[in-house]
C-alpha cells in the first residue's frame, strides 16, 4: 500500500478523535459552568420532590375520572413537550382535553432536546399547517422548554395562533435561574444564554399569552416561569411540580378553563 494513502487514512483518523475529544472537553466545561450572582433557583428539596413523577401512573389509577364537560367552542391545541421529553409524556394531558372535544395536535419533532433553525422553521411550518387544515388559529401549549418554541412561534406567526399558554417555562428573569441549566448545556452543546436562533424570551408574542407556574416547581424558578407584567398577559399559579405540569388534575382543569375563555 503507498505510504501516501496510509498516512492520508492515519491523519483522517487521528483528526476525527481530536475533534471529538475537543468536543467531549466542551460539554465537560459546558456542564461545570458557573451561574451569575442574580440567578435564582428552586431549593433542592423541591428539586429531589421532582422524583415522585414517577408514581404518577399509578396516582391517576386510584382517582376517579376527571369532572370534564364537553366544550362549548372546541379548540385546535398543539403541545410542546419539555426538554429532554416527547409528545408520550403529554398523552394523558392530550386525552383528558379530547375528552371535552378540543382537537390535539403533536408538535411533530419528537424528543425536545432544544432549538436548531432546522427543527424552529419545521415547527413554523407545523403551526401554518395546522391553522391551515382545521380553518381556526391555534392555541399553543407548551410545557417547560415547550413553552419557549412556543412563545417564539407565535412571534413569527401570531396570524396563527389564538393563545399561548406556558408550563413552567423558563422565559423571564435569567436562562440560569433553573436546576437543569447544566445538563441542558451538556446534552444541547451551547450555553443557555446563547440560543442558535434568534430569540428574546422575556419578550411577549403579539398575542394573549398566559403563564402557568408553581411555587412548587423544583426545576424552574418562579421568577423565570411567572415572569413580571409586560412579559405575559396574565400568570396563574397552580400547586404541582414540575413534572406535574404534564398530568396534574389541577393544570388539567386550568387549561380547560384557558380554552374555555
Amino acid at each position: 500500500m503507498r505510504d501516501d494513502i496510509v498516512d492520508s487514512e492515519g491523519g483522517s483518523w487521528r483528526d476525527g478523535l481530536r475533534s471529538l475529544r475537543h468536543a467531549a472537553e466542551f460539554r465537560l466545561r459546558l456542564l461545570k459552568g458557573e451561574a451569575p450572582p442574580d440567578a435564582h433557583a428552586p431549593p433542592l428539596r423541591l428539586f429531589l420532590a421532582e422524583t415522585a413523577h414517577v408514581l404518577a401512573p399509578v396516582a391517576r389509577a386510584l382517582r376517579p375520572p376527571l369532572p370534564i364537560e364537553p366544550a362549548e367552542n372546541p379548540r385546535v391545541a398543539i403541545l410542546f413537550p419539555g426538554f429532554a421529553a416527547n409528545p408520550e409524556s403529554m398523552k394523558y394531558m392530550a386525552r383528558q382535553l379530547e375528552r371535552a372535544g378540543h382537537k390535539v395536535k403533536r408538535w411533530g419533532l419528537g424528543t425536545n432536546m432544544g432549538p436548531t433553525p432546522e427543527n424552529f422553521d419545521l415547527l413554523a411550518r407545523r403551526v401554518q399547517a395546522v391553522r391551515e387544515r382545521y380553518g381556526q388559529d391555534v392555541v399553543l401549549i407548551g410545557w417547560s422548554l415547550g413553552g419557549v418554541f412556543a412563545r417564539e412561534v407565535a412571534k413569527v406567526h401570531p396570524e396563527c395562533v389564538a393563545k399561548v399558554i406556558t408550563m413552567g417555562t423558563p422565559f423571564s428573569h435569567t436562562p440560569y435561574s433553573n436546576n437543569l441549566w447544566r445538563i441542558y448545556q451538556f446534552a444541547a452543546g451551547h450555553r443557555v444564554e446563547e440560543l442558535p436562533i434568534e430569540a428574546e424570551l422575556a419578550e411577549k408574542p403579539p398575542v394573549e399569552t398566559i403563564a402557568f407556574w408553581s411555587p412548587r416547581d423544583g426545576a424552574i424558578s418562579r421568577r423565570s416561569a411567572c415572569g413580571q407584567p409586560g412579559e405575559r398577559d396574565r400568570a396563574v399559579a397552580l400547586r404541582c411540580t414540575h413534572m406535574g405540569f404534564c398530568n396534574s388534575s389541577e393544570v388539567i382543569l386550568a387549561l380547560l378553563e384557558e380554552l374555555r375563555r
